[in-house]
C-alpha cells in the first residue's frame, strides 16, 4: 500500500498531539473531542495511551489536525 496521497504519512501520533494541545490547549482540545483523557487530568502520555488503543477517537484526532492546517 503506497503511502503518497496520506496526509499523515511520516508524522507521528505524538507529534499531532502536541501541536493540538499547543494550538487549541487542553480544555478546547476536550470540548471539540469529548473523551475523557483530554477532560479529566489531560497528559500527553495518557492520552497516547488511549488513542492507540481506540480507533474512533484516533480518527476524530487525525481528522481535527488536518482540519487545523488547511
Amino acid at each position: 500500500m503506497t503511502q503518497k496521497n496520506n496526509p499523515l504519512h511520516g508524522i507521528t501520533l505524538e507529534k499531532v498531539l502536541i501541536e493540538l494541545v499547543e494550538h487549541y490547549g487542553w480544555n478546547e482540545l476536550g470540548a471539540r473531542i469529548n473523551i475523557r483523557c483530554f477532560n479529566d487530568d489531560p497528559s500527553i502520555k495518557s492520552s497516547l495511551k488511549f488513542l492507540r488503543k481506540t480507533e474512533w477517537a484516533r480518527t476524530k484526532v487525525e481528522s481535527l489536525y488536518l482540519d487545523m492546517h488547511r
